[in-house]
């Protein structure tokens, strides 16, 4: 085992055991899982925000498919997280703050982002954090841009009434089978308007 990964795993424990339902997770992500969530986006994306990079497993996996460094947002609540995301990745920026709070930042100078991929734990928040953290992203995504998160259970970890809600859908997009555990990936995008015939309103 390499020193990266022993310190990236310790580093895991630690931030797990001071805040379990935060971290969600007692191990980073493996690389099947940073390939399946990050499949769809690449240099042409553009901007992209990253919500809970942990030791930067995504955040790699995205600069290899061609995302520059310069154009990442790492929103990162875990102290020692950010700390080693500063270091591993100094030319992105890296915010230590909670993903709920994402609507009250710029971030870009005010540019929009083609993609946000999310490796929060969802499922272990209220209804009212979720909303905020997508409400959030999606004020920072342009038109046609994605939420891209993964999941360990068997369905959609937004449930249906928060989409309906805020006017989203879900598609999964990608399996990490070989992930431990395996995991899902699910692309949240705007629901499209429909256009009313003539003379309907």
């Amino acid at each position: 085992m390499s020193a990266t990964l022993t310190l990236d795993g310790l580093t895991f424990l630690r931030e797990w055991l001071s805040a379990p339902l935060r971290v969600g997770a007692v191990f980073p992500s493996g690389a099947t899982l940073a390939k399946a969530i990050t499949a769809e986006i690449d240099g042409d994306t553009g901007n992209v925000v990253e919500l809970g990079p942990g030791t930067g497993v995504f955040t790699q996996a995205l600069i290899e498919r061609g995302v520059a460094e310069r154009r990442l947002a790492l929103i990162e609540a875990g102290s020692e997280f950010a700390v080693l995301l500063e270091a591993r990745f100094p030319q992105a920026t890296t915010l230590w703050m909670d993903a709920s709070q994402l609507r009250t930042v710029e971030l870009f100078g005010g540019d929009a982002a083609g993609a946000v991929s999310s490796g929060l734990p969802l499922l272990s928040m209220s209804p009212r954090k979720v909303i905020a953290i997508l409400d959030g992203s999606f004020r920072h995504l342009r038109p046609g841009g994605a939420f891209y998160q993964f999941t360990y259970g068997p369905n959609c970890p937004v449930p249906r009434p928060i989409l309906d809600r805020l006017g989203l859908k879900a598609t999964r997009v990608g399996r990490a089978l070989a992930n431990v555990p395996p995991a899902a990936v699910y692309r949240i995008q705007r629901r499209s308007q429909r256009r009313l015939p003539e003379g309907w309103s």
